[in-house]
């Protein structure tokens, strides 16, 4: 099957040209890192919601519901499983699709996280949050968040890194000149 991912190109402010090709080769290590970020994340997620789901709570309940030491309904769990099986696709998928999956669930687990603590103790807690599960979000939240940046950003990133090379292209011709002459 032919891939149909098409370069980009950006003009850097050093006036050179370059060509931004986002996708990293199946190979990369990088790769490894984003699929399993993905995919211990999921599973998580997946077996707290599917316990969740055996205990045969209401979908709203709001009660003393716990699994994992974790409070949870119905929806939580239901929720739970979409988002689990989500960050499964990501692991097969992997790549740069499962990177900006985690980044992107990550920040949303860390807003969810601060609308749970806004919601402790009020009639909007629809999904049955206490303290644990705040953080509980946050904590996913952010190692969802570290597992898809992982070897994006950062002031060390090696000069072999594709995210180093699109942002330092004057490094990277320097180097392919180095290497050819």
């Amino acid at each position: 099957m032919a891939s149909t991912h098409v370069p980009r190109t950006v003009h850097h402010k050093s006036g050179i040209r370059v060509v931004l090709d986002e996708h990293l080769p199946v190979d990369h290590r990088l790769n490894q890192v984003y699929r399993v970020g993905a995919g211990i994340m999921g599973l998580i997620l997946l077996a707290f919601g599917i316990l969740g789901l055996t205990n045969n709570l209401g979908f709203f309940d709001t009660g003393n519901n716990t699994v994992g030491g974790l409070n949870t309904n119905g929806a939580l769990s239901v929720l739970s499983i979409c988002v689990g099986l989500l960050l499964f696709v990501g692991m097969v998928i992997g790549g740069n699709f499962a990177s900006t999956l985690n980044m992107v669930l990550g920040i949303l687990f860390v807003l969810n996280g601060f609308i749970g603590l806004g919601m402790l103790d009020t009639e909007y807690n629809f999904l049955n949050f206490r303290i644990q599960n705040v953080l509980f979000s946050f904590v996913v939240g952010v190692m969802l968040m570290w597992f898809g940046m992982y070897g994006r950003v950062g002031s060390a990133l090696p000069h072999d890194n594709p995210y180093y090379r699109a942002r330092h292209p004057e490094d990277t011709v320097g180097a392919e000149r180095a290497r050819q002459g």
